[in-house]
C-alpha cells in the first residue's frame, strides 16, 4: 500500500510541476470571439463558424447515431461524456476549470480557440491589432501554405475517428475557410 501511495504522489507531483512550467491562457469562448469577428470587415468569421459542423460538434454526440457508433466501438456510456469523443468534439477538453472563462460554454463544440489557442490574453483589441503581441499572448496562427492547418485538422480528422471515411483537406478547408478580407 505504501508503494502505491508513493507512486500516486510521484505522478501527482510530476503533473503539478509540468503544469507549472506551461503558459496558461484562459478560454473565453466563441461568443467572446464573435463580438469582434462578426462584422463584414472581419469577414463575418463568427457567422461562418456558427453555420459550420464544428459549432454543432457537441450536439452531434447527443444523437442516436452517435450512441450507435459509440456502442459499436465499445465506448461505454454516453458519447457526450466519453473522453474518446470529447477530445475532438469539445474545445478545452480536460482543461482545468480555472482556465474556463465565465462566458466559455463547452456545449459550443469546436470553437475558435480549438485552432487559435485560448484567447484570454489576446482577445482585447489593443493586443489583436499587434500580431506579434497577440502571438506572444497565445494566439495560434494556422496556415494552408505551410501545412499547419492541415496538420491541426488531422489531429481529429483521422483513422482514430470512429466514422472516418477519409479526409480531403482541400475540400473541407473550403467549407470552413474564414479569411479576413483585404482592406
Amino acid at each position: 500500500m505504501r508503494t502505491l501511495t508513493l507512486v500516486v504522489m510521484a505522478v501527482v507531483l510530476t503533473s503539478v510541476v509540468s503544469m507549472a512550467g506551461e503558459a496558461k491562457h484562459q478560454y473565453v469562448g466563441a461568443e467572446v470571439c464573435g463580438m469582434c469577428h462578426k462584422t463584414a470587415k472581419s469577414g463575418e468569421q463568427f457567422q461562418k463558424w456558427q453555420a459550420s459542423k464544428h459549432s454543432q460538434a457537441m450536439k452531434t454526440l447527443s444523437s442516436p447515431e452517435a450512441l450507435k457508433i459509440a456502442q459499436a466501438k465499445g465506448i461505454k456510456g454516453k458519447p457526450s461524456e466519453a473522453p474518446e469523443c470529447l477530445e475532438c468534439h469539445e474545445t478545452a477538453y480536460n482543461a482545468p476549470a480555472s482556465l474556463l472563462g465565465p462566458k466559455f460554454n463547452k456545449e459550443d463544440g469546436v470553437q475558435c480557440e480549438s485552432c487559435h489557442g485560448a484567447g484570454g490574453d489576446y482577445k482585447t483589441m489593443s493586443v489583436m491589432k499587434d500580431r506579434q503581441k497577440a502571438i506572444a499572448n497565445g494566439l495560434v496562427l494556422v496556415s494552408v501554405s505551410d501545412g499547419s492547418a492541415e496538420k491541426l485538422c488531422e489531429t481529429c480528422h483521422n483513422k482514430r475517428s470512429p466514422n472516418f471515411k477519409g479526409f480531403d483537406f482541400k475540400k473541407m478547408w473550403a467549407e470552413i475557410a474564414h479569411p479576413v478580407p483585404k482592406q
